[in-house]
């Protein structure tokens, strides 16, 4: 895998670009909460935990996992919650893909095909399987026939997402266009 700055942490990077289950998890976590802090999370789990396995983290007791991924600094402002969305993207991992996180991207056969295994898994939405997709095209070159199509602007040139973050500069890049999106999309539903 490439060398990824997402978090910030040479730590967290380390493991997001090293695990495909840590990036992933990241991914999850990335909402409600400032994407370099959900994209260390993987790393505070890893410690805490140790170990970022899918069949163990899907086979750990519940209620041990929420308090672990709760433990200040926890792993996302709903650390609890989010535990059992890590707990059930790792049971998913381990059914559809034998713990093999990677072959959700390696066996895409299209960008199509991608995007619909990203959006099947638990707390994907659309939106977050576009970026996830770009992400993955963006970084770490997987880039089946047909990716632009299905990612939109996401995979455009620009500071538009997690996919565009490779550095702190970039980071604060993405953050100025969510903030102007987001002021746009507030003075658009002002006027309706």
């Amino acid at each position: 895998m490439a060398k990824l700055q997402i978090a910030q942490d040479p730590t967290a990077d380390e493991l997001l670009s090293t695990d495909p289950f840590a990036l992933l998890t990241g991914m999850l976590l990335d909402q409600q909460f400032p994407m370099e802090r959900a994209f260390a999370g993987p790393a505070k789990i890893k410690d805490r935990f140790g170990s970022l396995d899918p069949e163990a983290i899907a086979a750990a007791d519940p209620a041990e996992f929420a308090d672990l991924c709760a433990t200040p600094p926890a792993i996302h402002r709903y650390g609890r919650s989010m535990a059992g969305r890590v707990q059930e993207l790792a049971r998913t991992v381990v059914a559809e893909y034998d713990g093999e996180t990677e072959r959700i991207w390696t066996e895409a056969t299209t960008g199509a095909d991608l995007f619909a295994r990203l959006r099947k898994l638990p707390g994907f939405g659309e939106q977050k399987a576009k970026i996830f997709t770009a992400l993955l095209a963006k970084q770490l070159d997987v880039k089946p026939a047909g990716w632009t199509k299905v990612v939109g602007d996401y995979g455009k040139k620009g500071f538009r997402s997690v996919a565009d973050v490779t550095d702190a500069d970039s980071l604060l890049r993405v953050r100025e266009f969510k903030k102007a999106a987001k002021a746009a999309a507030k003075a658009e539903s002002a006027q309706r």
